[in-house]
């Protein structure tokens, strides 16, 4: 009945060979003297075998070690156990003892088989309680403690025992139902938040069953975010999670309510074998979009990560305080700290050669350190040589990408709206003064009850109003109907759309505007600003989308089966934990949509924007890092809008001195646009006139029944269009008759808006009216930002000296990796170079970010302009004097690269590049486009130092995908032409010269005289990289797919890229970058242009400490900003928790500003991954600590 099973092996090892594999005894439950007496039997049996094999060895025999094994059968003989157990019988002295299903379930404890060390855990049907018993009766030794498993079946005890421990875990709570009466607990719920036991939590929070056998856990979003929750269960299939629209909790059964954790989508599973031991792999989070990723065998893909100090001791703690030796629980790394959620018990690691071996060796020696004493075998424990990281190396001149740094505009957004009005009633101070108004003097009311709150008073005195005209009450009627009209636009609130704004005047309003009639009351009064649209539209996610895709294939890799195929580099790397990503926003609703979309492209994420949005975005609002408060501008700033004023309201033609005052840096967009205008006023009663005409054939399509309930884009009615129009219509010309230049932008922003999508109207003269407002826009929104060169970048200081500090740090602390989850060299198969890690820091924000970061690089001396050596830099002036507008998606790219085999400390080690793109394409842009001159072109000084694209993975290639012949990657490029017309290849690699090209052939390539560019052909020398560069259409890269499984990706979309070449400019304009013009008007993005690519990182580490020194009262600022931004109770993320979190002691601190930043980094001991969380505040303000 029962098989032999492996006798003790010699010392040599030999027999074993002989022998072949190991078996393992199941245990037969008749009786225990039979059981005993075979045992014996079996025992001698092999021992006369032995004694054939060995026939020199005497002495007597020494007694078994039997190990039993009480389990379900699926966990006893799964493939881990299986793995595992086999190690185990390698060592001499122990047996294994399977106790079969049916004799755990059915026979009493005393019929079970004998052992001396016994692993049993509960799982779904075990009989704990006999476990408990046979324990008892036999006293073996536990490998994992038995009455702790059933504290560990409810999460209330597991927390409790956390708690105790001093482990740190999220902020909960726990509400506990009386199934009879469910309707009695403490649970308040309310829109965005729910109180348990008088504790509040904010959404996005997590509702546990306290049952730890359910896996349904919920988690719930705030409106803002788009609200609705996401549903986690026990994987089936492809899914782990779903998102639906329900917002409110569960009404039956007991949870435990607890604050969410944001993790940028990744969760750590780690695995304890003793308390010495740990294996950690991180996951894709199944909140994130609920697609499980597998591999081709259809195994979750999971990574091994490295651990922290911290963390390690967390682990051992857990292992300690429920005594379970192989026990599972999951971490959640946010905010720079380690949280522990759940607690899982007995569980191994699935498919890890490494941790099979490493299990067995624990557990075996843990046996043998307890019980050979009493068995006196003769036994010591042994020396292990440490495990010697492996360092891997690059070959050859490659350079290797070490970090990209993004500034992002958001995408196409609905007109932003704006309506002030002067309010004295008693219940606006109030309001003021209950949200803390009177600290600041200013009040922003985004939260759907603060703004439920306005809508009560605005109805409230509507009502007032309708039954007596009471002086009383002097707030407009029809401002006030206006703030109802918007406040119950959406039918319901949702924090991203809408805004109110309330400013304390102490004397009331100063100035009559057209609006305002002279009857003036004295007394306070508050300024009531309602802001409403500015959301991002359909068009503007698929924007963000799309380049979130193109921008993948930025990253080098993608070789083997994915070759030719841009993006996989980069899924391959972020998969494999070697890509550290973080991505902010500002507070604007459009702006952290815009991020979310991106990201989901960015990494082949499926489904809603919500969960992503919670996850990946960080909230950037850390004062002023990307948002500015556009209420408080700089002195410089009111000074240039009045001069911008004044110039704009001669009513003649300009002349040359206007020239001069206007356009003193001589900018060919300004001129240009001057040129159009000829004389301001004349151009805006034009503009005046259209606008007019544009209100009166919108009033007569309402009154045409047939076209009066029109749906527009994004749900808009004609109504709305023309509340939209009539308001500009009436701010536009004051009562005095002169322009309000002010408005200017906002014109351009609606016709640019209309034309693009609601142009199958067919209003008249629409074009003319985009033409002249552009050209007035032109010239008002960038001098808005400074005139002259000292203005410019005296506004710009003023608005991003703290982002600057940002990216500087960024690019400093690339060679101190301390990235949250990296892979783990040791334990990674198939990655060949697991020691790489790029790191990629992406801020959206909105165009004033953009124009003040340009401005610094432009006119803050980074390279001298007149210098007539670096022509590169001349061109790139030129271009960017030339580019009219930053529109939607406008990215400023920069990119580190690291060259491995100069001197650490020498200049030339680190090297940076500065691309940029003027975003999203206009209606018309195709004639008169300023061309640049494309992406990376070589330059022939910098032959020697090129960086390669296709470095980051050695062609040597993974182990899973085959290497490629050099002369595959031609073929691809014959079967699949790209398409090259004008410029339609985003990131094109104008030519990646190699060493081996002659020099005269990489000069920057010169534009045809067609304004088409034309790409030379790809040299098989010049490195795979490069032939990722031409992006497809967006047919091909349009499909989600996740980096696993790009093969099939590969295979299935093969036949989509068999197009026929098109000869350059062929079609201007059909085939847009992304090829998805087709796409209900969505215009392309121009693909990103060099501004300058052998740039040193001493250069611009330099160029950004004068920069921002230069700015004194800014520098202080941004100290303050910063200092609060990496200050623990300012947490990082968009959704955090409410409480203060507790230092984790280890800081890092920058090094003082005298010792440059190229000279050595600091010793990786010093550098905490698990990220310090407190300022550390010295007299220089220099010193900072992150968490980042």
């Amino acid at each position: 009945m029962s098989e032999p099973c492996v006798g003790p092996e010699e010392e040599d090892g030999e027999a074993r060979g002989d022998r072949g594999v190991p078996w393992f005894v199941v245990g037969c439950g008749d009786d225990e003297q039979d059981m005993g007496q075979m045992e014996a039997g079996m025992k001698n049996e092999m021992f006369r075998e032995e004694d054939m094999d060995d026939y020199d060895d005497e002495s007597p025999p020494e007694r078994q070690i039997v190990v039993g094994i009480c389990a379900m059968m699926k966990k006893s003989k799964s493939k881990p156990m299986t793995q595992i157990l086999e190690r185990l019988c390698k060592f001499d002295y122990i047996n294994m003892v399977i106790f079969p299903e049916e004799v755990i379930l059915e026979e009493p404890v005393e019929k079970w088989p004998l052992c001396d060390c016994l692993i049993s855990f509960h799982s779904k049907g075990f009989p704990l309680d006999k476990a408990v018993e046979y324990a008892k009766l036999r006293n073996p030794l536990l490998i994992n403690d038995l009455n702790m498993q059933y504290f560990i079946q409810d999460r209330r005890e597991v927390y409790r025992i956390l708690q105790e421990e001093g482990i740190e875990l999220p902020r909960y709570a726990v509400l506990n139902r009386d199934p009879d009466n469910p309707e009695e607990c403490n649970l308040v719920e309310a829109e965005d938040h729910v109180e348990v036991n008088g504790e509040v939590f904010p959404k996005p929070f997590v509702e546990k069953p306290v049952c730890a056998e359910d896996h349904n856990v919920y988690i719930y979003y705030p409106t803002s975010a788009g609200g609705g929750s996401q549903r986690l269960f026990r994987k089936i299939g492809s899914r782990s999670s779903v998102y639906s629209p329900e917002t409110s909790v569960r009404k039956t059964g007991s949870y435990i309510y607890e604050e969410f954790m944001p993790t940028d989508g990744t969760d750590v599973k780690v695995y304890t074998v003793g308390p010495d031991y740990a294996h950690a792999e991180a996951r894709k989070s199944p909140a994130l979009d609920g697609k499980v990723e597998r591999d081709s065998e259809g195994k979750e893909i999971r990574y091994p990560v490295m651990l922290t100090a911290m963390e390690k001791l967390v682990a051992r703690k857990v292992c300690l305080a429920f005594k379970q030796t192989v026990c599972g629980f999951d971490l959640l790394r946010a905010n720079g700290h380690s949280f522990v959620c759940d607690v899982n018990g007995f569980s191994f690691v699935k498919n890890s050669m490494k941790y099979y071996d490493d299990c067995a060796k624990v557990l075996g020696n843990m046996v043998m350190r307890e019980l050979a004493p009493q068995f006196h075998i003769p036994w010591s424990i042994p020396m292990e040589a440490e495990d010697i990281p492996i360092v891997p190396t690059t070959s050859g001149t490659m350079m290797e990408l070490r970090c990209v740094i993004a500034i992002i505009r958001h995408g196409d957004r609905t007109p932003k709206q704006k309506m002030k009005m002067e309010v004295r009633h008693p219940l606006f101070f109030e309001l003021f003064e209950k949200y803390g108004g009177y600290k600041s003097g200013k009040l922003k009311l985004k939260k759907p009850k603060q703004l439920q709150e306005v809508l009560d008073i605005a109805r409230l005195l509507l009502a007032e109003l309708g039954q007596h005209n009471d002086c009383e009450i002097e707030e407009k009627k029809s401002k006030l109907e206006q703030l109802k009209t918007v406040l119950e636009m959406y039918g319901h609130f949702s924090g991203i759309n809408r805004k109110v704004q309330l400013t304390y005047l102490r004397n009331g309003q100063p100035k009559a505007s057209s609006e305002e009639e002279d009857c003036k009351k004295d007394g306070p009064s508050l300024l009531l600003v309602l802001k409403w649209g500015g959301e991002l539209t359909p068009a503007g996610r698929v924007q963000a989308e799309e380049l979130g895709r193109a921008f993948r294939c930025m990253y080098p890799g993608g070789q083997g089966d994915y070759a030719g195929f841009p993006g996989c580099g980069l899924l391959r790397l972020h998969s494999t934990y070697r890509h550290d990503l973080k991505i902010y926003a500002s507070d604007e609703g459009r702006v952290q949509m815009t991020a979310a979309a991106f990201a989901k492209g960015l990494l082949a994420l499926e489904g809603e924007l919500t969960p992503i949005l919670v996850q990946m975005v960080k909230s950037g609002n850390m004062n002023g890092l990307l948002d500015s408060d556009s209420d408080s501008l700089t002195d410089c700033q009111q000074k240039v809008k009045a001069r911008l004023h004044e110039i704009m309201q001669k009513g003649q033609e300009f002349t040359e001195e206007d020239y001069q005052k206007l356009a003193p840096t001589g900018s060919p967009s300004l001129v240009n646009s001057m040129k159009v205008i000829q004389d301001p006023v004349k151009t805006c009663d034009k503009v005046y006139a259209l606008i007019q005409s544009l209100n009166s054939q919108i009033r007569k399509r309402l009154e045409d029944p047939k076209s009066a309930d029109l749906q527009l884009y994004h749900s808009e009615t004609l109504e709305l269009m023309l509340q939209r129009w009539s308001k500009l219509e009436r701010d536009f010309r004051m009562k005095n008759g002169r322009y309000d230049i002010s408005k200017i932008p906002d014109i351009y922003d609606c016709i640019k808006y209309d034309s693009q999508h609601n142009a199958s109207l067919g209003l008249e003269d629409t074009l003319e009216l985009f033409r002249l407002s552009r050209a007035l826009a032109d010239i008002v929104i960038p001098q808005e930002y400074g005139i002259s060169k000292a203005e410019k970048l005296d506004i710009a200081q003023a608005y991003c000296v703290p982002l600057m500090k940002k990216i500087q740090l960024d690019m400093q602390r690339t060679h101190e990796d301390e990235a949250v989850n990296k892979l783990h060299p040791l334990y990674s198969r198939g990655v060949m170079s697991p020691g790489r890690h790029v790191r990629t820091r992406l801020y959206f924000t909105s165009e004033s970010h953009v124009h003040s970061l340009l401005s610094v690089f432009r006119y803050g001396g980074l390279l001298d302009y007149q210098d007539e050596k670096d022509q590169q830099w001349k061109q790139a002036m030129d271009y960017l004097s030339a580019v009219t507008e930053l529109n939607y998606m406008t990215q400023i790219v920069i990119m580190l690269y690291e060259d491995n085999n100069k001197d650490p400390s020498s200049e030339e080690r680190f090297h940076v590049e500065l691309h940029f793109s003027p975003g999203v394409k206009g209606c018309e842009d195709e004639e008169n486009v300023p061309l640049g001159f494309g992406f990376r072109p070589a330059s022939s000084e910098n032959q020697d130092k090129k960086p390669n694209q296709g470095s980051l993975e050695d062609l040597s290639q993974d182990q899973l995908d085959q290497a490629v012949p050099l002369s595959e990657p031609i073929n691809i490029q014959r079967r699949s032409p790209m398409i090259r017309n004008r410029k339609t290849g985003s990131m094109e690699v104008l030519s990646e010269t190699s060493p081996t090209q002659s020099s005269k052939g990489s000069t920057s390539h010169r534009l045809f005289p067609s304004g088409s560019r034309q790409s030379p052909e790809i040299k098989p020398a010049s490195g795979l990289g490069s032939l990722c560069s031409g992006l497809f259409s967006a047919s091909a890269l349009g499909v989600s797919c996740s980096a696993p499984n790009l093969r099939d990706y590969v295979r299935t979309h093969h036949h989509l890229h068999r197009k026929p070449p098109l000869s350059p400019g062929s079609l201007p304009c059909q085939i847009g970058m992304f090829g998805f013009e087709g796409c209900s008007m969505v215009p392309s993005i121009y693909p990103l242009e060099t501004l300058h690519n052998s740039l040193s990182l001493k250069q611009v580490d330099e160029f950004l400490n004068k920069v921002c020194e230069s700015s004194s009262e800014a520098h202080a600022k941004t100290m303050k900003a910063l200092s609060s931004l990496f200050d623990s109770q300012s947490q990082t993320s968009l959704y955090s928790p409410q409480q203060p979190l507790s230092s984790s002691g280890s800081e890092t601190s920058l090094r003082p500003p005298s010792q440059p930043l190229w000279h050595g980094s600091i010793p990786s001991s010093a550098v905490s991954s698990a990220g310090p969380s407190s300022p550390i505040t010295e007299s220089s303000g220099l010193n900072f600590s992150f968490s980042e």
